[in-house]
């Protein structure tokens, strides 16, 4: 952070309307270089956020574009600004032709499809976009910036079709629909109805942007939508998977699941990050538990039935690998996240335009920095670690299910009335399928580039798509962890929660608000609908125990 501005700072704010002219509670001050995944997850869902802008930030834009006007009136040829752009790259076009040129270049690229992103993915792609120019490379007008975060403070949110972005130049057709209603065109959504552009800027009491030479390209022209999308997906997966750590807590009790090796001795020799944090939380988090097996105990029993011949029995003296080899399996889970992280935030820390006109160098400088194949990777990252934690829960339900391998459980869960009641069986249905629905989604979009616009743009990222994709994922993993987390809970119930851990007693009890035991069989559905959506708002951390700092990352 910068001395004078505080990035993503969440004050109270005595000023400023929010959306729909409501009074904002909170304010936030970027600087273009600290903002992290979790304050943007946090704010693009904050509706009564409003984003302030420093005196440093206006002295940077003015700055640029005081810069590129002077390049202008020295007869300098600037890609998109006194050429055109794209496929007619090798075009000249004389400054008195900006307005049209700028103006055109929104419509042009503006042919999305599909169901509009969300509102808090729109909130997100903004704030981005805000953070990006803000930095002062862009050379956007200082009137035409306050403008667009007027557009976020008064509660516009343009309506963006999901499907459509290359994600190569920068993600052109979503950000050009946020570009567009910024000039009084294209369609919004603005205190709670779909209305004109026009009309939502009068009603909020904002002229409509007039764009000079480069404007338009600065508005659409980087990485913001995909980036602003990831944000919130990284801020939302790394809640899911603390979560889940302390679900699998619960399913490794219920399991009867032995606790050496969650040991700190083995993962000290077989450091890597992720993996050490993951067994950290399972051995310290069960310490207090009557349920996990004590390994002695098992080795006991084993010396005493030992004989001169050999024999098999009931009892073993290690667990199947979807239990004990949980830490090496969820440790890249972690690990992944965090990396993914980094590169979010290192992009949307950034100035992704093209070109960038930078004081300090003096210089118009081209470049691709629009170009989203970080944010691409690390989607398909992100993407390949969810599938895999969910192959680990797909084995523990079946683990939990079946009498062949869930210990003294009962079949299915099912201990009253067997037969004539079928217990979690279809449950089980939902969770297989959206597994395997989800591992068929895991082939990577970052890989899958076509050439367009005339060879011009030869290779393309597809960096939205991936990070659409990879929402759709995180949804299905919701379903699929949560029937697992249900199963748990059944089983605690079979076996007693009096020995259960303080942790995942609290857990078992916040699962217990919404979904019952079940000794009846009952369509599955809401209940499976509202322990995903808990797992999903982080809810569930509430449980997390205290002290223990591997959950804290």
């Amino acid at each position: 952070m910068t001395a004078d501005v505080t990035t993503a700072t969440l004050e109270r704010a005595p000023h400023g309307p929010g959306p729909s002219g409501v009074t904002a509670s909170r304010v936030m001050v970027p600087d273009g270089a600290s903002m992290t995944v979790d304050e943007l997850s946090a704010a693009a869902r904050d509706t009564g956020l409003h984003v302030e802008i420093t005196p440093a930030m206006r002295a940077r834009i003015s700055a640029s574009r005081a810069l590129l006007e002077e390049f202008v009136a020295a007869g300098r040829i600037i890609y998109g600004v006194t050429t055109s752009v794209g496929g007619f790259v090798n075009w000249l076009v004389p400054p008195d032709k900006a307005e049209h040129v700028q103006n055109n270049i929104l419509r042009c690229v503006q042919s999305n499809v599909g169901d509009d992103l969300d509102d808090a993915t729109v909130r997100a792609a903004m704030l981005a976009r805000i953070n990006s120019l803000g930095r002062g490379y862009s050379a956007i007008s200082l009137e035409n910036f306050e403008k667009y975060v007027a557009m976020y403070n008064r509660g516009i949110l343009p309506c963006i079709p999901e499907k459509g972005s290359l994600g190569t130049s920068g993600d052109l057709g979503p950000l050009a629909c946020i570009a567009l209603v910024g000039t009084g065109q294209w369609r919004a959504k603005y205190e709670g109805e779909i209305v004109p552009g026009a009309e939502a800027l009068k009603r909020a009491g904002i002229a409509p942007m007039k764009l000079s030479y480069k404007e338009g390209l600065a508005l659409i022209n980087g990485t913001s939508a995909m980036t602003g999308l990831a944000a919130c997906l990284v801020g939302d997966a790394k809640r899911l998977i603390k979560a889940y750590t302390l679900a699998t807590c619960m399913s490794l009790e219920v399991l009867k699941g032995k606790i050496m090796p969650f040991h700190p001795a083995a993962h000290r020799q077989k450091p890597h990050p992720g993996q050490v944090r993951i067994a950290d939380c399972i051995y310290r988090t069960l310490g207090d538990s009557a349920m996990i097996v004590q390994d002695r105990e098992v080795e006991r029993w084993l010396r005493k039935m030992a004989s001169d011949e050999p024999r098999g029995l009931d009892e073993q003296i290690e667990d199947a690998y979807s239990i004990r080899a949980t830490p090496q399996i969820m440790g890249p889970v972690v690990d992944t996240t965090l990396v993914v992280q980094q590169t979010v935030e290192t992009e949307l820390n950034s100035s992704n335009d093209n070109p960038l006109i930078v004081v300090e160098e003096g210089d118009a400088v081209h470049n691709a920095n629009f170009h989203g194949q970080y944010i691409a990777n690390a989607m398909d990252q992100l993407a390949i670690v969810l599938v895999n934690m969910c192959n680990l829960s797909d084995r523990r339900n079946d683990r939990l299910l079946d009498p062949a391998h869930n210990g003294d459980l009962p079949p299915f869960l099912c201990r009253e009335n067997p037969g004539i009641r079928q217990g979690l069986m279809g449950g089980q249905f939902m969770a297989t399928s959206l597994t395997a629905e989800i591992r068929q989604m895991c082939t990577p979009m970052s890989i899958q580039t076509l050439p367009s616009t005339g060879d011009f743009q030869d290779h393309v990222s597809f960096g939205l798509v991936a990070a659409r994709r990879t929402r759709d994922i995180l949804r299905n993993s919701c379903y699929i962890l949560a029937f697992e987390l249900i199963c748990a809970c059944q089983a605690a119930d079979i076996r007693g929660t009096e020995q259960l851990s303080a942790a995942t007693k609290r857990l078992h009890g916040m699962v217990r608000e919404t979904v019952p035991y079940l000794d009846y069989d009952i369509p599955l559905t809401d209940y499976i609908e509202a322990v995903a959506a808990q797992l999903q708002s982080g809810r569930f951390l509430e449980a997390l125990p205290e002290g223990v700092d591997a959950y804290d990352w």
